[in-house]
């Protein structure tokens, strides 16, 4: 079967064609939120607190198989005594054997006017030993429904509690 100068020519108009149609789909508008959470980890006011783990080991934040709970408030600046918008809350798990690697389902619970009602979903795998940890934002609700995009955590400050910055780049169609 003989190529024809038209085959050719039709070809690459269907191609170009497909090419623009594809390049030219919207691309859901992208925003950034800048939040913290201060996270507590001893004390009366502990914020986040082991509940389970292997029997005969420590239950702690490095110790294979152990289960944390976290309900942590989530401010507008690094200050405890700033603006409180919501609560993060959700349960890390320690998944590796050295330790190094906790799988996070977090939940963004917003109590802000802004926000009021809406929530972001977070999951993944977070090496704690990073300083920048990356995890997915898988969805949400209320104005943050369908989102998807990526959020990054920072520990900033470790005194009496961890002071989190939590980046979050969005998508949302």
């Amino acid at each position: 079967m003989a190529t024809t100068p038209i085959k050719i020519i039709s070809y690459s108009i269907l191609l170009f064609i497909t090419i623009n149609i594809a390049n030219g789909k919207a691309q859901p508008p992208q925003s950034t939120l800048v939040f913290y959470l201060q996270d507590v980890r001893k004390g009366p006011k502990a914020t986040v607190s082991p509940i389970i783990g292997i029997n005969g080991k420590v239950w702690s934040y490095n110790t294979f198989g152990t289960i944390l709970v976290v309900d942590d408030p989530i401010t507008i600046s690094p200050s405890s005594y700033s603006t409180q918008i919501g609560r993060a809350q959700g349960i890390i798990t320690v998944t590796s054997q050295d330790g190094t690697n906790v799988n996070i389902v977090l939940s963004l619970v917003f109590n802000s006017a802004q926000y009021t009602s809406s929530t972001l979903e977070i999951q993944g795998t977070s090496c704690q030993r990073d300083n920048l940890r990356e995890l997915g934002v898988v969805s949400g609700t209320g104005r943050f429904r369908f989102a998807r995009g990526f959020a990054v955590f920072e520990t900033i400050s470790t005194y009496s509690q961890s002071v989190i910055r939590l980046t979050v780049t969005l998508a949302i169609p």
